[in-house]
């Protein structure tokens, strides 16, 4: 109930708010990564707008590349379609913090596509540290 009341300034109905939260939980524990990582990279990404779509062409909450699809053998999918693009976003970004060695900086860098910056990882720890955070995460680099 405390993460609905959380939400509530992006999404005003509560059983949407409930449905997203368990979505994002569900997909957050399969991929092993903090519920609470994953409510921050929806925050910056796109303020929980389901039909968000960047300069770029990256979808839905996750903002994820349609690329993505190929990649995983799914070309079909439909990213803004929110546990679609959940799933995504929390594989990628799972694969990201491996590959990182568990850098929370360097892996959220890549998956902003922003390597070499903190900028995009800041926002991401700003908004997971002010309106998220229910216990620590390790941000050092």
């Amino acid at each position: 109930m405390d993460m609905s009341a959380r939400l509530a300034r992006y999404v005003k109905e509560p059983q949407r708010r409930l449905q997203l939260l368990q979505q994002i939980h569900a997909a957050a524990s399969r991929a092993s990564l903090p519920p609470e990582l994953v409510l921050a990279v929806i925050e910056v990404e796109s303020h929980f707008d389901r039909f968000a779509v960047s300069r770029v062409g990256a979808q839905g909450m996750m903002q994820v590349m349609p690329f993505w699809k190929n990649e995983i053998g799914r070309p079909d999918d439909n990213l803004t379609h929110n546990a679609t693009n959940f799933e995504y976003g929390c594989r990628i970004l799972q694969f990201y913090l491996q590959r990182e060695n568990g850098h929370l900086h360097r892996a959220l860098a890549r998956y902003n596509g922003s390597v070499g910056s903190r900028k995009y990882s800041n926002k991401v720890y700003r908004a997971w540290r002010d309106h998220w955070r229910t216990e620590p995460l390790d941000w050092s680099d």
